[in-house]
């Protein structure tokens, strides 16, 4: 399907450059990347305006109500096995995502841009990453002084942490 007319121009890549990224920060040395097919909207969101759900694991912060509908916000690098975010928050950066089987509001550090990815640069994650990284990652990319961890949206919004509640 050719949708070059429905991109406006400051969004479409020069030829060859691949798809677009989300690039988001889980912490300070972390940097996290998602395809922008699966990315709804992203937004700073104040903390006052999540509804904190009682018995629920500490990294799902609460629901928000969004477009008239009402989805989960989750600490992505406390869901991933890093630090948690800061309780104190004023405010959260969130990357909502979209998949077949549904939606979810993703908390991060930080949105840092986008950037345009292609398939060649994406690099099976090196050994000496946590293995509970593993599962949700579709591989990762040397940037500048970091590795860059692409993430898979399908293994996010199907994360067992998520399931069992």
């Amino acid at each position: 399907m050719q949708s070059s007319g429905l991109v406006p121009p400051t969004l479409r890549p020069p030829a060859g450059l691949g798809e677009a990224y989300l690039r988001l920060s889980l912490a300070d040395t972390v940097p996290a990347l998602l395809r922008m097919k699966q990315v709804q909207e992203v937004l700073v969101l104040p903390a006052a305006r999540l509804t904190p759900i009682p018995n629920l694991p500490p990294l799902v912060l609460g629901l928000m109500n969004r477009r008239s509908r009402v989805l989960w916000v989750v600490d992505l690098p406390q869901l991933l096995g890093l630090p948690p975010l800061d309780a104190g928050r004023q405010s959260h950066a969130l990357a909502i995502i979209q998949v077949a089987s549904g939606s979810l509001a993703l908390a991060v550090h930080q949105v840092d841009g986008m950037g345009w990815l292609s398939e060649d640069e994406i690099q099976p994650p090196p050994p000496h990453l946590p293995s509970h990284l593993m599962p949700f990652l579709r591989g990762c990319v040397l940037q500048a002084q970091h590795i860059a961890l692409v993430l898979d949206p399908e293994a996010i919004v199907h994360a067992p942490a998520l399931l069992n509640h």
